[in-house]
């Protein structure tokens, strides 16, 4: 094999039918939620599209099929930056497009329920709870790279194929429900929350590449051995820059998650108050129109004994009523999600 330089890394590419069916797919389906979306008279972001487009499926082209598919059987770097590039930036490409919350908008109604039901299922809440989708996504980097997983993937072109769908589904069990507008999430894990556990998982994601950086053994040793090229670095020092760049990667991912994160809550802030305001506004309106024109009493009107009786000092004060709050009371999003937000039920 020719020796990789930056040039070859950029031109050479090679046909991965499994990863483009799956990329047509994707790309396929959404464009046809956005298009059903606009057509019923909604609005769709074209920048939430173009993230979708460039980020999730053009990293998923990109780890599959570029110059990193082309030498991870030579090298164990290109491979090491494959697997991340599927377990962390595509997951946050495709999440940051909100694929949950178009195809909500862009299903049928009883279509679009079921989805919703789906979400809130028991095994799905289970698997997409943050701590456990977290755990999941170093289960996995740990699995592939420390058991045979990974030397057998190199072997067997379907467990290959199988080892790349697997990254890609942990990776979006946590990204896609912590970025996705729609309520999957428990009602506690609000957007402080989310923003916490981002960070934790910034750290978390680190681990693997600080491991494979410092591990003594050789990942898949007896493969990288014997096919090591003549040009190649060592293939302790390959191991070394792969792990490096796995972490690396997952530092810088973790920061655009977190700015995403950080603008959708200053986003639910300007809803919530927009929406507030706007309701007391229509309150105050409200009982303004209700209130009755207050007239004056003629002097020669007379006065009842009830009336002119004074108030005995045992009696009780009169009690006002308590005036519940509108979010107590009304059933809608923002109502809810002010409940929740006070621990209401």
């Amino acid at each position: 094999m020719a020796e990789l330089t930056v040039g070859r890394l950029l031109t050479s590419w090679q046909l991965d039918v499994p990863a483009l069916l799956l990329v047509v797919a994707l790309g396929g389906l959404y464009g046809w939620g956005v298009r059903r979306v606009r057509g019923r008279g909604g609005s769709w972001s074209t920048g939430r599209s173009a993230v979708f487009a460039v980020l999730g499926l053009g990293g998923l082209v990109a780890a599959t099929m570029s110059g990193l598919a082309v030498y991870d059987h030579v090298l164990f770097w290109p491979a090491a930056v494959q697997n991340i590039l599927l377990d962390l930036v595509v997951p946050l490409g495709l999440a940051l497009g909100d694929p949950l919350r178009l195809a909500a908008e862009a299903l049928p109604e009883p279509a679009a329920a079921r989805l919703r039901r789906a979400m809130t299922g028991r095994l799905v809440r289970l698997l997409t709870f943050p701590l456990v989708s977290t755990a999941l996504v170093l289960a996995t980097e740990l699995t592939i790279y420390f058991t045979p997983y990974f030397a057998t993937a190199l072997r067997v072109g379907w467990l290959h194929e199988l080892m790349y769908l697997h990254l890609l589904v942990a990776g979006c069990l946590f990204v896609v429900p912590v970025l996705t507008r729609e309520e999957t999430l428990p009602a506690w894990c609000t957007h402080p929350v989310r923003a916490a556990l981002v960070f934790l998982d910034g750290v978390i994601d680190a681990v693997p590449g600080v491991v494979v950086l410092t591990h003594g053994t050789l990942i898949a040793g007896a493969w990288y051995l014997h096919h090591h090229p003549s040009w190649a670095p060592d293939v302790q020092q390959d191991q070394q820059i792969g792990g490096g760049a796995m972490l690396s990667i997952a530092e810088l991912v973790a920061l655009p998650f977190l700015l995403a994160i950080l603008f959708q809550w200053a986003r639910a802030e300007r809803v919530q108050t927009a929406a507030l305001d706007r309701h007391l506004d229509e309150q105050l309106a409200a009982a303004s129109e209700a209130a009755p024109a207050s007239a004056p009493v003629p002097a020669s009107a007379p006065v009842s004994a009830a009336a002119s009786a004074p108030i005995p000092a045992s009696a009780p004060a009169p009690v006002a009523e308590r005036v519940r709050p509108w979010w107590e009371t009304e059933e809608n999003e923002v109502a809810a999600r002010i409940r929740r937000q006070h621990g209401e039920k």
